[in-house]
Order: structure tokens, then sequence, then C-alpha cells
């Protein structure tokens, strides 16, 4: 099912605009002051975090060569640890703002389960378990945009094909999704961000956030024999982001890419979702993330010449985990 990889895509990168990562946050002022999350990475500094997603895609295509054996349910589940270590910035090359990454893939694991076999669609499985043990580097540009990445190239030739990997990382940088002035405990704020890439223009992710409250931070994440805490103990705080997929603009559907190869399109996007993150004040580090959302499309592509259909009707119903783990060298802001 092309269309339902478009789906899940599309989750994973709205796990990048609500999930926040890592963050720096100032200390030293009294509490009643705001709090302003800034990212600030140094180079030596490493992190691990525990990632799992779990999806399931029910879609039903019609086409003008009927496919009886088409999958109409696809379920996929995704198990990570990464370690995330921050490098010099390339002599000459680095522009102000732009930090060079490292991830290394010290467990990778993936499944999923179908109602149709194709021989011709990779395997998950496979992918994820070659990545295992490899280690991708790249610059995250303030904007959360990655370039100029190196490594898997061996492995994964094109470069889309990585895009799934590293589709959590631009949730680094979190302090552009906070209002500059800093947050309060109780303060609500609110962002907008395309909804790039689809079948149908216009649609736009609407983000509405709360900073609720101050609670002791709970990690108790283990690696062997080993227990790591983001706090040892301190106050994290908790933030609560509502989102819904959104329609704006002119009553025309049609992407230029499309209308250009002499297709058009209409139909319907929706979804809505929430997370719940928490942060810890004195270390800025994510303690941990937990996200569930829905998606659901139903739209058709026409050929203005030739007058043949598809119509394309799914659901994508995803949650996603990330959990602070263990860190060495970092050094969080003042508040």
């Amino acid at each position: 099912m092309p269309e339902n990889r478009f789906l899940r895509r599309h989750w994973a990168i709205f796990d990048t605009i609500v999930v926040i990562v890592l963050a720096s946050v100032a200390l030293g002022a009294p509490s009643k002051d705001r709090i302003h999350f800034v990212p600030k990475f140094i180079a030596g500094e490493s992190s691990r975090y525990r990632i799992a997603q779990r999806s399931v895609t029910t879609a039903k295509t019609t086409t003008p060569i009927a496919n009886p054996e088409g999958a109409t349910s696809v379920s996929e589940s995704i198990a990570l640890l990464v370690r995330l270590d921050v490098l010099d910035p390339p002599k000459g090359a680095a522009k102000p703002g732009d930090v060079r990454f490292r991830v290394t893939y010290e467990q990778s694991q993936a499944d999923s389960q179908t109602d149709a076999f194709d021989p011709n669609a990779p395997s998950i499985k496979d992918r994820y378990a070659r990545l295992e043990g490899n280690s991708i580097e790249f610059t995250m540009e303030p904007n959360g945009e990655l370039v100029n990445l190196n490594g898997l190239e061996d492995i994964f030739p094109n470069r889309s094909e990585t895009d799934p990997f590293l589709s959590w990382v631009p949730a680094i940088s979190a302090g552009s999704r906070f209002p500059s002035e800093g947050i309060l405990i109780g303060q609500k704020w609110s962002d907008e961000r395309p909804l790039t890439g689809a079948p149908l223009t216009g649609f736009l992710w609407r983000m509405e956030s709360t900073y609720l409250r101050d609670d002791p931070c709970k990690s108790d994440a283990t690696i062997g024999d080993a227990t790591a805490s983001a706090a040892g103990g301190d106050a994290c705080a908790s933030i609560l982001t509502h989102f819904d997929i959104l329609r704006r603009g002119s009553s025309e559907s049609t992407p230029e890419e499309f209308l250009k190869n002499g297709l058009r399109t209409a139909g319907t996007w929706t979804g809505s979702g929430e997370s719940l993150d928490s942060i810890s004040l004195a270390s800025g580090l994510l303690e941990s993330s937990t996200q569930t959302s829905t998606q659901d499309t139903d739209y058709e592509i026409s050929s203005a010449t030739r007058g043949s259909k598809i119509h394309y009707v799914g659901k994508v119903q995803s949650q996603s985990e990330i959990t602070f783990v263990s860190s060495t060298g970092l050094q969080p802001e003042g508040r």
C-alpha cells in the first residue's frame, strides 16, 4: 500500500513537530520567572533515548484495475535505543546555530503484520535490523532541517530511505516551538505548521499547548545493571499538547506538482491527537514523552486527459514513546 507509507511517514514527521526530545533551560532565578527552553549543545556531550513507535493502518484503494490481493490492514512496531553525540562542527563550514550530531543505533528492532503478502515490498524488520550498530552523522540547522548526512550509504543508497530513521531528530531543537518570552505554569500557547508533501493542499497541523505543572521526575530507565535518571529526583515540567489537522486557503486542492503532470486531486484529510511531555527543570532533558494520534484520509486522484481515477480511503492510529536513559557532559543553562 504505497499510500499507507505516505500516511505513516507523516505520522513520524508529526511526532517530530510535537515531541520535545532535548532542551536546555535556565537556572538560578526565582521560580516565578518565565522559563526559557533554549537548546544548548556542547561538543562531546552524549545522551541515550529509548524510542518506541506503533501504528495500525487500514485502507482501501479503488483503481481502474482491481487488485483483490492488495493489503487492507498493516500494523508496525519499532523499538530503538539510540546514542546521540554532539560533534565538533566542520571548520569553516558551520553557520550560526548549526549543530553537528552523530546518532548510533545501539538497538534497532521492528516488526509488521499485514493481511496480504507483497514479495516486492521491503521488509521493515530487515531494514531496522540492518540499522543496528550503525551511525549517521548530520548537521541540524536552526529550523530543524537535516543537511550534510554521512553514513549508511552502503545500506540505504537513497537519502529518502534514511528519513524514517531520523524523523525524531528535528524535535531536538525545541526552543523555536515555545513562546520567545518564556512560559509560566498555567500558560497556554498555539502554533501552526503546514502539512507538506500531501496529495491535497491547504492542510496544516494546529497545536495548542499548556504548561500544566511541575511534578517529581520519575525516570527509572535502565541499561544493563545501571539505573539512570534524567533529573535525579528533581522537578519536571509537564507540558500537554493537543493537535488537529485543519484546512485553510482556497478551494483548489491539487498540489502544483500534480497539476504539472495532468492530475487533479480532491478529498478530505482529518486528524487529531495528544502528547504529554515531561522535561527536567534541572538538566533540561526530556524525562518522558507519550503521544497518540489518529489520521483519516479520503481522496481521489484523477487524470485530466485519460479520465481514469484512483480513490483512496485510509485510517492511521499511532502511539509513540520517547524515554530518556542517560547522559554525559550535558551543561544546562540558567533560568
